[in-house]
């Protein structure tokens, strides 16, 4: 179990960080179904971004350095309502698929912060 644990939680943090350093950085005309980033103010997407940055690197470098592990499932939750926060935007801009995504990974990250409780706390 302990392996599925790591590679969900190395997988999940690739997304949040590539989304973060995404989110933090771009400013010219976004890909397809991202024109959302357009909606919101720069210093707030700047904002989202960096905190998917610290996110991600909260799913990991905790867990991994043994110091204050109790930080990754911390993480993992902050995340997952960061992605009920997102999901509520978009459904309000009937952005229905990205909501859809950002539920899903909601779910995932709850999921994950409840199997990762045990584990750094025993």
């Amino acid at each position: 179990m302990d392996i599925v644990l790591w590679i969900v939680s190395i997988l999940v943090a690739l997304v949040f960080v590539a989304a973060g350093v995404n989110h933090a950085t771009r400013r010219d005309t976004p890909r397809p179904g991202m024109e959302w980033m357009l909606a919101v103010p720069t210093p707030l997407l700047t904002t989202i971004g960096i905190l998917e940055i610290l996110g991600g690197v909260g799913l990991i470098l905790p867990r991994i350095t043994g110091v204050a592990p109790w930080l990754t499932p911390l993480a993992a939750s902050c995340l997952a309502v960061l992605m009920i926060l997102a999901a509520v935007f978009h459904l309000r801009r009937r952005e229905t698929q990205n909501a859809i995504v950002n539920g899903t990974t909601a779910v995932i990250l709850l999921v994950l912060t409840v199997a990762l409780v045990p584990v750094v706390a025993g």
